[in-house]
């Protein structure tokens, strides 16, 4: 079955329940179903299909129909530059069988990458994520993020699959926009087992952190509505993910591994670990919590190549990459994508990630992940962000060096943030170099832009 067979199944089943949800616009599953198939009649069988992503209903609309109608959603940047609009969709005009969709992986720039996913790939991907986070029928999930990357577009998949319903809203800037959507309700969700509603959402760990610093008694108010809160796209500090559970000791607190590339591989509750060590008086700080990605889930499997990098199988990887078949052949050869990725299998069979090959640095002979050096540095009340580079140095070739922003109205203490560090980290883990900087350069998905350094 396809995404667009769930749906007209549910549009049966549950024709009265409200499907999607965004400001004063819902459409029920029966409205859903007859906009997506009156939509389809404007596309053809086997046309990539070009458009600029939006946080509405009419996304959605236009990114089913086109499968609907045999074709391939290739959904933009919503900022992208018109002359480049048109020069990628110049390059798409026909994809292979069995292709859903093509998503690129950066941002607007000529040298993004075109993912193919492929119909099968996408329920492999939504039955992931039902079966490792709890994706259920009574479900409200609110979609914050951009629907042309997977982090946000992954979402969608299990609630259509499951006829749950899709709660879309502009983004993360305005956090009361947000608290706004956990307070919706509608007599059709309602059940007689149930008088209230239960959400959830994805956030990168960047929104996180503003929800912790701005709102984080807010976001404890909502704490009896949100069932389970997934993070993705780049390393969550363990600080975060304690302050979080504190907040929200009931919701289940999913860290994920995925890609465009990859699809969704493995997912961890750390909700379910700190709490039980506190009841047996252990602590937590000494567990590596924040790069634990879980088990793999039903569709996939994990493996660690003889480099030491994460290597992943399954139904939810890519085709490749649409009209590069030698870029393709650089990571997916033998059903198996070979990613850039750092990691380890424990005895328990559980993922970890130690960061990316790329970005190793080597001080003095010693190969430093700045992932470790950034993970302790955020546990200090001195630091409100960081990112750990490399700079030069006469002696070494190279040195640690830690762009650090401070709480407001705090300056930095270099002396003490270095002791404290060096409580914490082997010698050469410390960082030799500190810098105070109003903000720190993170890409368009919350991830440390490292390149913007270089």
């Amino acid at each position: 079955m396809t995404l667009e067979d769930y749906l007209y199944q549910n549009a049966q089943r549950y024709s009265s329940k409200v499907a999607v949800v965004c400001g004063d616009q819902s459409l029920t599953y029966a409205q859903l179903w007859q906009e997506v198939e009156r939509r389809s009649h404007d596309f053809r069988p086997h046309e990539v299909v070009c458009f600029r992503s939006s946080q509405d209903i009419d996304f959605l609309v236009t990114y089913m129909a086109v499968h609907l109608a045999g074709g391939v959603s290739a959904p933009l940047e919503h900022g992208m530059p018109d002359a480049l609009f048109e020069e990628v969709c110049g390059r798409l005009r026909e994809a292979s069988d069995g292709i859903a969709d093509i998503l690129y992986t950066t941002g607007t720039t000529g040298q993004s990458k075109g993912v193919m996913v492929s119909h099968r790939a996408l329920i492999a991907d939504a039955e992931n994520l039902i079966a490792g986070q709890g994706f259920s029928h009574d479900l409200v999930f609110v979609v914050n993020g951009p629907l042309n990357h997977i982090g946000s577009l992954s979402k969608i998949w299990p609630c259509i699959i499951l006829g749950a319903t899709i709660l879309i809203i502009e983004g993360m800037k305005d956090l009361n926009a947000f608290f706004h959507a956990l307070d919706y309700s509608h007599s059709s969700l309602l059940t007689p087992h149930s008088s209230k509603l239960k959400f959830a959402t994805f956030f990168v760990p960047a929104t996180i952190r503003m929800i912790l610093q701005f709102a984080p008694d807010k976001l404890a108010s909502y704490a009896d509505k949100l069932d389970f809160i997934e993070s993705g796209a780049a390393p969550l500090p363990q600080a975060d993910m304690l302050r979080l559970c504190e907040l929200l000791p009931n919701t289940r607190l999913y860290n994920t591994y995925a890609s465009t590339e990859t699809g969704i591989i493995a997912t961890y509750n750390y909700n379910n670990k700190i709490p039980l060590l506190s009841r047996r008086g252990e602590g937590w700080s000494d567990l590596p919590l924040s790069n634990c990605l879980g088990r793999p889930m039903p569709h996939s499997r994990v493996l660690i190549t003889p480099e030491g990098l994460i290597a992943c199988q399954g139904d939810t990887l890519m085709s490749g990459y649409v009209g590069d078949p030698e870029l393709t052949a650089t990571v997916l050869r033998d059903n198996t994508i070979f990613t850039s990725d750092v990691g380890t299998i424990d005895e328990e069979g559980m993922l970890h990630l130690s960061g990316r090959a790329s970005d190793v640095i080597n001080v003095g002979g010693f190969k430093v992940s700045p992932i470790e050096v950034e993970e302790v540095a955020m546990s200090s009340p001195l630091v409100s962000d960081c990112i750990c580079i490399s700079a030069s140095h006469p002696v070494t070739g190279h040195a640690l060096k830690l762009l650090i922003v401070t709480p407001p109205g705090q300056t930095l203490d270099k002396r003490t943030l270095a002791r404290f560090l060096a409580d914490r980290l082997e010698p050469y883990k410390v960082p030799m170099l500190y810098e105070q900087v109003d903000t720190i350069a993170r890409t368009y998905n919350g991830k440390l832009d490292r390149k913007h350094y270089q």
